[in-house]
């Protein structure tokens, strides 16, 4: 450096460089790899990462069920869903919890797995509830085997996972280490986003557990008591994930919600074309809610995938 004024300062720009690369790929291994994460940080407990990868492959067979056997639900189902069109509403909220559930089981630190826990205790809670309000609708009494056997495992699933979700999470909380240094933040109009749109998913859902036959007419398409408190737990717990996500603002902890948003977005759109002649398209409600998953759509990719582009923006932004 002797002879070469501007060496030293080029030198700690070099390391600065340097070590930023080390984070990114360190915090890019941690998230894909589950790679141990650093001293003083409370991690992802292994209860908890098999809790979350077994209630993935849950959601993934009743949504299986639901998107296959659409039409066959008084077979091969816990209750019998008519519409068709809505056990494929209900079919693809089942598999777009899939990659929040393993999105969040992959991560290192609870800090960015956590966006998942809440709202799918939350989710399955409620769902217990409504199951028990209209137990006389399951197949618990069915005379065909398979009916029969899918609402007996319905109710175990719905009573156990709850209190195994709930004891899990106290002992995940009991693990020693607090949270790493928040990531890159989500810009303002992505946080307005997303309570205006938690904030409307919160209001219908509780509407439709509550006064079903009201509120769910203004529904697109014919839902029953039963099928429409269905759909409304399904939204309470996505509402409620999203003032949780806006609570954490952080890219890399909101990761499991964007793929889930995006997953949503695109399999009830997928729904909606596969059985359009059952959706009143003469209803105000119809272009709404049509309009609703457009927009949360680009909400959910950025929120899978913008970490990047802001961390390439906060490197941009380091002096030259």
């Amino acid at each position: 450096m002797i002879g070469k004024p501007g060496g030293m300062v080029t030198d700690e720009r070099t390391s600065d460089m340097l070590l930023m690369a080390l984070v990114v790929s360190r915090e890019r291994t941690c998230g894909m790899r589950g790679s141990e994460p650093g001293a003083g940080v409370r991690p992802l407990t292994t209860l908890m990462r098999y809790l979350l990868y077994a209630a993935s492959v849950l959601v993934f067979l009743a949504g299986f069920q639901l998107t296959v056997f659409t039409e066959q639900t008084d077979t091969y189902f816990a209750w019998f869903v008519s519409p068709p069109i809505t056990a494929a509403f209900l079919g693809a909220a089942y598999w777009a919890a899939v990659p929040v559930e393993v999105l969040a089981a992959r991560e290192a630190t609870w800090a960015k797995a956590r966006i998942a826990v809440p709202a799918i205790w939350l989710f399955t809670t409620l769902t217990l509830v409504v199951t028990l309000v209209h137990f006389d609708r399951f197949h618990f009494s069915s005379p065909i085997p398979s009916a029969r056997a899918a609402a007996w495992f319905w109710l175990a699933i719905y009573a156990g996972v709850p209190v195994a979700m709930l004891v899990v999470g106290l002992l995940q909380l009991r693990a020693p280490g607090g949270d790493p240094p928040r990531g890159p933040p989500a810009p303002m109009w992505m946080r307005i986003a997303v309570l205006a749109q938690g904030g409307g998913m919160l209001a219908f859902g509780v509407g439709l557990l509550l006064a079903p036959t009201i509120v769910g007419s203004a529904w697109p398409w014919t839902l029953t008591p039963l099928t429409a408190r269905a759909i409304g737990a399904w939204f309470v717990g996505i509402g409620f994930a999203a003032f949780h996500a806006n609570r954490e603002n952080d890219f890399l902890r909101i990761r499991p919600l964007g793929g889930g948003y995006t997953v949503f977005a695109i399999l009830e759109l997928g729904a909606i074309a596969r059985y359009a002649g059952s959706v009143n398209w003469n209803a105000p409600s119809a272009w709404v809610y049509v309009a609703f998953l457009l927009s949360i759509l680009p909400i959910g990719l950025f929120g899978w995938f913008g970490h990047r582009t802001r961390g390439n923006r906060a490197k941009g932004s380091e002096p030259a």
